[in-house]
């Protein structure tokens, strides 16, 4: 069972602090427990480790407000128990909880990084929203503005794509399940287009007031997911192109590669590094347009690390070239 730390309690605070008490209390107890000041002292260290992860979140308004949704009375050490209105999430063959934050053991459990394709949920915020759940999944038509927070039972949580699931679109299977509710899986198909900050909306999926059964809405908020070779500019693309000393000055046919896989590209004559190259189409799609942005290619001439004698002879025969003219130019 996972134990749950009260952050409140962590930082001596009251549930309906302010920001500035918050800071304050903060401060007061980092000052008291910090390592350097505490040095060979384990409880202080492990103290300083709590007050600072209570305080990542009570800091920000959203993360505080989701961890309020997730159930206001629990105690420092107490087993969890999912509150009424929480649930969990489960991604099938996603394998592997992410760690590195400064989260407690039940956010990286209930919203940690799952690995596989596009897996992944973690509370978030920002961005705009999409539209209402409908039985099959969810399409273009359901993206609008709006939404999250307009219900104290609104839950959001984060989904992680890739660009190429972001160009092409991609499906999801989540299943759901909470207090008094058979466990149910939900399909949803995210078109392609939508951006880091979308939102899906899952209209009552959300938490759940025992009081009346009334239930908020499910928001599912995409991020990005880095990328060794594609950095996103708008809807552009922007890639590297490696090329040769040689390919730079007399100009080359060669292949680069495209979300749609690789194509041949031209590069002129007498080219610099950072000269960019335009694909035209191999960019990111728009949502609810049949538009896409670009790919660029940015120019890097690469230095050969070993060159044969053959090839040292005849830059020496250019470096030599090279000198010959500076000094007639003089």
């Amino acid at each position: 069972m996972v134990k749950y730390k009260d952050y409140y309690a962590a930082l001596g605070v009251a549930r309906n602090a302010t920001e500035k008490e918050i800071k304050s209390a903060y401060r007061k107890l980092a000052r008291q427990h910090h390592p350097d000041a505490n040095q060979g002292d384990p409880k202080s260290e492990e103290k300083f480790k709590d007050i600072t992860e209570a305080y990542e979140v009570l800091k920000d308004a959203e993360k505080r407000q989701r961890y309020d949704l997730l159930g206001s009375d629990w105690k420092a050490g107490a087993d969890f128990q999912p509150p009424p209105g929480g649930f969990t999430f489960d991604f099938g063959d996603m394998s592997g909880l992410g760690g590195g934050s400064a989260f407690s053991d039940f956010f990286e459990m209930l919203f940690g990084q799952a690995t596989g394709r596009g897996g992944g949920f973690r509370p978030g915020g920002g961005g705009f929203s999409t539209g209402g759940f409908r039985p099959g999944g969810f399409g273009a038509e359901d993206l609008e503005s709006g939404g999250f927070g307009k219900s104290k039972l609104d839950q959001l949580a984060d989904i992680e794509l890739s660009i190429d699931e972001i160009v092409h679109g991609t499906k999801r299977k989540i299943q759901i399940s909470g207090p008094g509710m058979p466990a149910r899986t939900l399909e949803v198909t995210i078109p392609k287009g939508v951006r880091t900050g979308s939102r899906i909306r899952m209209a009552g999926e959300g938490g759940q007031d025992p009081r009346n059964g009334a239930r908020g809405d499910l928001y599912l908020k995409v991020k990005l997911k880095p990328h060794p070779y594609y950095t996103v500019d708008g809807d552009n693309l922007i890639t590297e192109l490696s090329i040769t000393p040689a390919q730079a000055v007399l100009g080359t046919e060669t292949e680069a590669q495209t979300v749609d896989g690789p194509v041949q590209i031209k590069v002129p004559a007498a080219s610099q590094t950072g000269r960019m190259l335009r694909l035209r189409g191999k960019g990111l799609p728009r949502l609810k347009e049949d538009v896409r942005g670009d790919q660029l290619l940015r120019l890097k001439i690469v230095i050969p690390a070993e060159i044969g004698a053959e090839e040292k002879a005849l830059y020496e025969q250019i470096a030599k070239l090279e000198s010959d003219k500076k000094k007639t130019k003089s």
